[in-house]
């Protein structure tokens, strides 16, 4: 289903190593053209006759399925607690991506691995951060480049469900009127939780409002809540934490009397226990960004992705954490 708005990202990739991914593509989608021949098809919906919609990560997915209800089949790429940057899509993800009838992917450069991923795929995509207002890196080899969690503002995902809500009308026609509508009901959530996100974090004392992570991921939240960003590596990749990031943010905290630093769920909290053992600072606890939890696991949701995050950062910065 051909169409001006669903289009092919191109994403640079970073390292060498996901220049594997074209052949693996190339190899699965021979066998898939082999298989046709015996009639399989695309958009089977695992046989209930919805359109599959597949997303890039487990926060997208969350989002996606409030918008399209029980219209559409969505499913994630990737599995909770995965790093999203670097991952590398297995034959797997490919033959279930071809039996897609559209692909959400967040862009801004977030999916090193996706051009690769889609290319030869005869499926149509969405990028679903298309509009918002784009803040910039501004340090390391990526100053200057898109940062690609803006899905972390509430605001901004509130554009994220409009653009969702435009693919999927596009994609399903007839029940556009429902997709509408659950857009609208989740964007008022989501509007919930930012004005409780914002009011939470108010609290905090103006000489405590840094907010210092191993990942340069919070530069949205941050500027929706007044904090200011500190991070010891602007995007993760495969070689992290060089002893020059872990002094800079040491003589930062030291400084700045920060009384409390935290780290993200899929990347490794080390670097940062360096600076905790170093400065005095407390270690405020685990934050949420790439990925959402299990089911069971604190966020299960996008809604308590953001709770939890700006519960975890007051209570650190104010000494309130148990």
């Amino acid at each position: 289903m051909p169409n001006n708005w669903f289009r092919s990202t191109k994403v640079a990739g970073r390292t060498p190593r996901f220049r594997t991914v074209g052949a693996a593509v190339a190899a699965v989608l021979l066998g898939l053209s082999l298989a046709a021949c015996g009639g399989a098809g695309q958009g089977s919906g695992a046989g209930d006759g919805k359109p599959v919609v597949l997303t890039t990560f487990t926060v997208l997915a969350d989002v996606a399925q409030n918008v399209a209800g029980d219209k559409l089949q969505v499913e994630s790429i990737t599995k909770a607690g995965a790093e999203i940057h670097g991952y590398e899509p297995t034959p797997g993800d490919i033959r279930k991506a071809s039996k897609a009838d559209l692909i959400l992917d967040n862009g801004l450069n977030l999916e090193a691995w996706f051009s690769q991923f889609v290319e030869g795929l005869d499926v149509p995509h969405a990028v679903v951060s298309e509009g918002v207002d784009v803040m910039s890196i501004s340090e390391d080899s990526y100053e200057g480049k898109p940062n690609p969690h803006a899905w972390m503002s509430p605001a901004n995902m509130q554009l994220y469900v409009d653009n969702m809500v435009k693919a999927f009308s596009e994609l399903d026609p007839d029940n556009a009127a429902a997709f509408e509508a659950n857009g609208a009901a989740y964007k008022a959530k989501l509007q919930s939780v930012k004005d409780e996100m914002v009011q939470k974090l108010a609290t905090v004392p103006a000489a405590q409002r840094a907010l210092v992570t191993c990942e340069g991921a919070f530069s949205y939240l941050a500027r929706d809540a007044g904090l200011r960003e500190v991070y010891i590596w602007a995007v993760n990749a495969e070689q992290q934490a060089t002893p020059q990031q872990i002094t800079k943010a040491i003589e930062f905290v030291k400084a700045n009397n920060v009384p409390a630093v935290f780290c993200e769920s899929t990347v490794s909290d080390a670097p940062m226990r360096q600076v905790v053992e170093a400065t005095g600072s407390a270690f405020g606890g685990v934050l949420y960004v790439d990925s959402l939890s299990e089911a069971d696991g604190p966020v299960p949701t996008y809604l308590d992705l953001i709770r939890h995050d700006s519960k975890i950062i007051t209570e650190g910065l104010t000494g309130a954490a148990s």
